[in-house]
């Protein structure tokens, strides 16, 4: 996510020519930094690179949200739409999807799955996976992607949903096996892994994506300036191809059909969370 922030800001700073900074807010799966951007004065030049647990899920786990993602914050565009990665420790006796959901069938709550941290991405994915296998496993969060990684590599963990940038580099150097992407088309990242749909689960889509707000009733013509800049800005060659060297899939889009598709995966979460009873301990 710096990754990107940094190379909006930049981009941003050359079009507005003003510079544009980055505050990096962590905490609480991003929940801190969505409350900064909710209470700052709308006009513009407070924005938010958010994720699927500031803009959505948060509100499943957090008791007491100090922000309310729908009313507070005004959807600019999405601008990240990018796969996770099933990946294995090497020496678990499986080479596909189908493998690895008989194993956790015979083994029901004892393959343990690492995760960036609850609410997360790779956590998500790992449990849309387990509520369409009617599999049972265990889902151990970490501070991050990168400690998740070190335990998986290690064998700690038997496997995880990886971010791509977290996954590729360890693919290739064969300390980690890719088994599917958890997109609905091949990434071209990896374009020999097949998606998990195509490896038996069918109908199984999972994103992790980041998009642009601002707070709400900030005035609809800067929200469509911005929208156009930033848009612009990710489908620009040079940007999409420093996005695509780190792991990353540019995807762009409307302010409505940004604040749709929010709605959509907060609809989609909810029913995963509620039905498997996921808490934030």
């Amino acid at each position: 996510m710096d990754t990107v922030a940094r190379l909006l800001a930049a981009r941003l700073s050359e079009v507005f020519g003003q510079q544009v900074i980055v505050d990096n807010r962590a905490g609480a799966n991003g929940s801190l930094a969505a409350e900064i951007t909710a209470k700052s004065p709308p006009d513009g030049y407070t924005l938010m690179l958010g994720a699927v647990g500031n803009l959505g899920v948060n509100q499943f786990f957090i008791k007491q949200m100090n922000y309310d993602a729908a009313a507070d914050l005004a959807p600019i565009t999405q601008v990240i739409s990018s796969s996770s990665v099933l990946v294995t420790h090497p020496a678990l006796p499986v080479k596909s999807v189908k493998e690895l959901i008989a194993l956790a069938r015979a083994k029901p709550g004892t393959l343990a799955h690492g995760s960036s941290g609850v609410g997360g991405a790779g956590h998500l994915a790992g449990a849309l996976f387990q509520s369409m296998t009617q599999t049972k496993m265990l889902h151990v969060p970490y501070k991050g992607g990168a400690p998740a990684m070190v335990d998986i590599i290690a064998g700690q963990v038997q496997f995880s949903f990886a971010s791509t940038p977290t996954a590729i580099p360890n693919i290739t150097s064969g300390r980690i096996r890719a088994l599917a992407v958890t997109l609905a088309q091949r990434t071209r990242l990896l374009p020999q892994t097949p998606t998990i749909a195509e490896a038996g689960v069918s109908g199984y889509e999972s994103s992790s994506w980041y998009g642009v707000v601002a707070p709400a009733r900030t005035p609809q013509p800067i929200i469509s300036r911005l929208a156009k800049v930033i848009v612009q800005i990710i489908n620009r060659a040079d940007a999409t191809d420093a996005l695509l060297k780190v792991g990353l899939e540019p995807h762009t889009s409307s302010p409505d059909v940004f604040g749709a598709y929010i709605k959509s995966e907060v609809a989609k979460w909810g029913r995963i969370i509620k039905e498997l009873g996921i808490t934030a301990n």
